[in-house]
């Protein structure tokens, strides 16, 4: 097997080579829902997320962690969100591209306070810690496998995990539910998907593969400390991944398109 890490434009550039591949099962794609929902919402693909691709395994599920430089006074979610409703002016929220995870967590965050601030978008998740360590930028919604190491030194502080369920490798992270907002549930899912026309004996045939990947305890282990959960078995299906990609694009697109979210 070859990785090839394909950048740019939020991962559409790769998922296009994909789109346009043969149909043999040779040629995948492994990406989550910024690549395969939130894109079509924000730029002109010449490829439809959900017309040109066939499902073959949900992999993994994980939430994103609330965190804030640690000047600010905070303590817990709810005086996070009291001290970014009092402040908002002034208040800078970095991500790492419009319309992904960290941004919609960010649109979440500004709708329950009722205010705004700035968002800052940046190359990437690494940079926009950096100058959220450096105290540059107010707060953020990064991913744990980016940012817990960072929490667990004290140069950032977390509020809550974006989930129902406390993170096996933060047992001491509050859920949004304990922090009195189980509204603010987000998730980074990875998902296989593969050329449409791919024959069905093939996608059986990688999905079969996949699931054998994810009963592997090294590999569960390695995943369970970035913050990564390997979805129960029953959800490794292409029909579970089908399932997600559409309910994700009814809960997200209106979201994006209100909140004007373009391309940068």
């Amino acid at each position: 097997m070859v990785i090839e890490n394909v950048g740019g434009a939020g991962g559409s550039i790769a998922v296009g080579r994909v789109a346009r591949a043969a149909p043999d099962g040779y040629t995948l794609a492994i990406g989550s829902a910024d690549q395969f929902v939130v894109n079509a919402a924000i730029y002109p693909l010449p490829y439809d997320v959900v017309n040109d691709f066939e499902p073959v395994a949900l992999l993994i599920s994980g939430p994103v962690l609330i965190v804030s430089k640690t000047a600010v006074p905070a303590k817990n979610l709810k005086e996070l969100m009291a001290w970014l409703k009092a402040n908002h002016a002034q208040i800078a929220q970095g991500h790492n591209g419009s319309g992904g995870v960290q941004h919609l967590c960010g649109i979440e965050l500004q709708r329950i306070a009722g205010v705004s601030w700035q968002f800052v978008p940046y190359r990437g998740a690494a940079p926009a810690l950096q100058d959220v360590v450096g105290g540059r930028v107010d707060v953020m919604c990064p991913s744990p496998a980016s940012s817990l190491a960072m929490v667990q030194s004290g140069l950032l502080r977390a509020y809550a995990v974006t989930d129902g369920t406390r993170l096996a490798s933060a047992p001491d992270i509050p859920t949004v539910d304990e922090a009195g907002f189980p509204q603010l549930h987000l998730s980074v899912w990875g998902g296989l998907f593969v050329p449409k026309g791919t024959p069905k004996s093939v996608i059986a045939k990688l999905n079969s593969a996949a699931t054998t990947a994810l009963a592997d305890p090294a590999a569960r282990r390695q995943l369970a400390n970035i913050g990564q959960e390997v979805v129960p078995r029953e959800q490794q299906t292409p029909e579970a991944l089908a399932a997600l990609q559409k309910a994700d694009i009814e809960k997200w697109w209106p979201i994006i398109k209100a909140a004007n979210i373009k391309a940068e």
